[in-house]
């Protein structure tokens, strides 16, 4: 079955992600680039500014783009990609979705909405069922699915392999790369010789998020998981590749290497960008790994790196690595979609 795709706001960081992951995908056929007024009517190579280590696949090149409008977007569409800032998307969304597409979203708006499903296909596809209550309180046909925050989904495969220890409180510290902020996001002068203790809203959306994705579906609404979860976010001079420091108290008294084992178990999507080991864990002979520069493309930048674990006098403390544009950003809202796909809502 070959989809057509569309991604609205293609032109920007996250959106050339998806230009890159979505070259000869499997599945999806990109059908449909959209930007801003000032970009529609251009080719995708005369309006964007490519920053990606690959080149612009030729087919999309030469692509005209539209703009960010249900009118200008071909009615064959199938699934929407959005990787529009937050204040825009919140705007720009629902008319897409009142028009009966399907919008798979890392924009962080509604993510946290009681009939917005949140996910990690690995963790809680499950939720997608939210789908058919967001229809009926919304009174739309279109479908809106959100992947979490880059920070996020980070951990969230490692605490969900945990959770079997009974997953009391996490606290996490992050070591974010500059590529999370976008390429205008944190100037050279703020960054270089310096680590900057402070990301704005990010300590929220980790906090919260966290609990939704770990919560359980009844059928009519989630119920938030119950983990207290504490977050300080830093920002640190690498290009790419989120290291997180994650202190978490658990119910049972587990050894190192159960640890290890329940997040090497932790289960595979059958999709296909879900790696076939989604939780690559480092042991003892290697305590300085994960490591962002020599880590964060395991599995082509889709799994979780995890490593460095250790027993606390009340549980565990770890690090964890993901790639946060690949990972954490365009790569996670592909993923949704082809769950979307698997499971019939498109």
């Amino acid at each position: 079955m070959t989809v057509r795709v569309g991604i609205l706001g293609a032109t920007g960081a996250v959106g050339q992600r998806f230009i890159q992951l979505l070259d000869d995908h499997p599945t999806f056929d990109l059908a449909a680039v959209t930007a801003s007024e000032a970009s529609a009517g251009k080719t995708y190579r005369e309006a964007a500014k490519w920053r990606v280590d690959t080149p612009i696949p030729d087919d999309v090149a030469e692509m005209e783009v539209v703009e960010t409008d249900p009118k200008a977007v071909p009615d064959d569409v199938d699934l929407l990609f959005s990787s529009l800032p937050s204040d825009v998307a919140a705007a720009v969304e629902p008319p897409f979705l009142e028009a009966g597409y399907v919008v798979s979203s890392n924009s962080s708006n509604d993510r946290m909405a009681e009939d917005v499903p949140l996910t990690i296909p690995e963790i809680n596809p499950d939720h997608l069922g939210l789908i058919d209550v967001q229809r009926d309180e919304r009174g739309w046909d279109g479908a809106l699915v959100k992947n979490p925050n880059c920070s996020t989904i980070t951990m969230v495969p490692t605490l969900a392999a945990l959770d079997r220890f009974g997953l009391d409180r996490a606290h996490i510290a992050t070591l974010q790369a500059v590529s999370g902020a976008g390429y205008s996001g944190v100037t050279s002068m703020e960054i270089i010789d310096n680590a900057i203790p402070h990301i704005g809203g990010e300590e929220e959306k980790m906090e919260t998020e966290s609990r939704k994705l770990l919560g359980s579906f009844d059928g009519a609404e989630v119920t938030l998981h119950g983990v207290d979860v504490a977050a300080s976010c830093n920002r640190i001079p690498t290009l790419d590749g989120h290291l997180e420091n994650v202190f978490a108290e658990l119910a049972e008294d587990p050894s190192p290497e159960a640890v290890r084992e329940a997040m090497r178990d932790q289960p595979a999507a059958d999709l296909p960008s879900s790696p076939d080991q989604l939780i690559k864990v480092f042991d003892d002979s290697e305590p300085d790994r994960p490591q962002p520069r020599l880590d964060r493309t395991y599995a082509d930048g889709m799994g979780i790196v995890a490593g460095g674990v250790r027993t606390t006098t009340k549980g565990v403390k770890y690090n964890c690595l993901a790639h946060n544009t690949i990972r954490g950003a365009a790569g996670a809202s592909i993923l949704n979609g082809e769950l979307l796909a698997e499971e019939g809502w498109i």
